[in-house]
C-alpha cells in the first residue's frame, strides 16, 4: 500500500489532469502534467494512459515488498477553456520547482477549477462580433453583418441555454445551427439582409470544431494515434450535427413553399 503522503500526490495530479481534460487540452499535455507533479514529490515509478474520458494512474515507491497502486478517473463532460488550460500549465512548472506543499496546491486546483469564464453578455458579444465579421469575410453585406451580429447572439444563447439543461452537445449545436439557418432565412424574407449564404456560414462559424480538429492533430504527432483519433471523430460528429442542423431547416423551409 501507498501511503498518505503519496495518494495525496495522486489526489493531486489527478485533480490537474481533470480540469485539463475538462477544458480541451491534448492529451500528452495531460499525461506530461500527470506525469510532472508526481515525480516533483520523489515518486520514482509513474505511469499515466490517458484517453478523452478518462485517466489510468499507477505509481510505485520503488521497493520490493510494495506493489504499484492504480486507479482510475472517469472524466465526463467539458468544453473549451484554454485559460484554464494556461493555468495548469504554470501550476505544474511551479509545483515542480518551489516548494509549494501538497494542500497549498490543492487549493490553487480548488480556485482554477471553480473559476469563471468570461460573463455572459461578454460571451454573446464576442459570439455576435465572430459572425457578423465572418458573415463580411464571406462575401455579406452591411446589413448582412447586421443580421449575422444579432443571429449569433441568438444561436450561441440558445447553445448556452441548452447546456446548463444539461442537454448533449451534438444536440446543443444542432438546436442552435438550426435557428441560426431559420433566423437567416426569416431575414432574407423580411428584406432585413441581401445574402443568404453569408448570414448562414458567418452564424455558424462559433461552432465549428477547431479546437478538437487541432488537438487531433497534435495528439496523433505526438504519438497517441487513439486520442487523436477520438478527437477526429469528435470533430466529425460536430461537423455532421452544424450540417444537420442548417440543412434540416433549409429542407423545410424550401418543402413548405418557401422562397429565398
Amino acid at each position: 500500500m501507498i501511503n498518505q503522503l503519496q495518494k495525496n500526490v495522486l489526489l493531486l495530479a489527478l485533480h490537474a489532469g481533470e480540469i485539463l481534460m475538462k477544458n480541451g487540452s491534448e492529451i500528452y499535455r495531460v499525461e506530461d502534467t500527470v506525469t510532472r507533479i508526481c515525480r516533483a514529490c520523489n515518486i520514482p515509478y509513474v505511469e499515466v494512459f490517458a484517453t478523452t474520458t478518462g485517466i489510468f494512474l499507477s505509481i510505485d515507491s520503488g521497493s520490493d515488498d510494495v506493489q504499484p497502486y492504480t486507479v482510475i478517473k472517469r472524466i465526463r463532460g467539458g468544453g473549451i477553456d484554454l485559460e484554464k488550460v494556461s493555468m495548469i500549465n504554470e501550476f505544474s512548472r511551479k509545483f515542480a520547482t518551489t516548494d509549494l506543499s501538497i494542500a497549498e496546491g490543492r487549493q490553487i486546483l480548488k480556485e482554477i477549477d471553480q473559476s469563471k469564464k468570461y460573463k455572459l453578455p461578454l460571451q454573446m458579444l464576442g459570439a455576435a462580433l465572430v459572425a457578423s465579421f465572418f458573415t463580411l469575410m464571406f462575401g455579406g453585406t452591411w446589413n448582412d453583418f447586421a443580421c449575422s451580429f444579432v443571429i449569433g447572439t441568438c444561436g450561441y444563447g440558445l447553445a448556452l441555454f441548452l447546456e446548463r439543461l444539461r442537454f448533449n452537445n451534438f444536440v446543443r449545436i444542432f438546436c442552435a445551427c438550426a435557428l441560426s439557418a431559420f433566423l437567416a432565412l426569416i431575414s432574407i424574407g423580411l428584406g432585413l439582409g441581401s445574402n443568404l449564404n453569408p448570414i448562414i456560414i458567418g452564424s455558424i462559424m462559433i461552432f465549428l470544431p477547431g479546437v478538437a480538429i487541432t488537438n487531433a492533430v497534435r495528439d496523433s504527432l505526438a504519438g497517441d494515434l487513439l486520442a487523436g483519433a477520438a478527437r477526429a471523430m469528435e470533430a466529425v460528429l460536430i461537423a455532421v450535427s452544424i450540417a444537420a442542423g442548417v440543412g434540416a431547416v433549409l429542407f423545410l423551409w424550401f418543402s413548405v413553399g418557401g422562397v429565398v
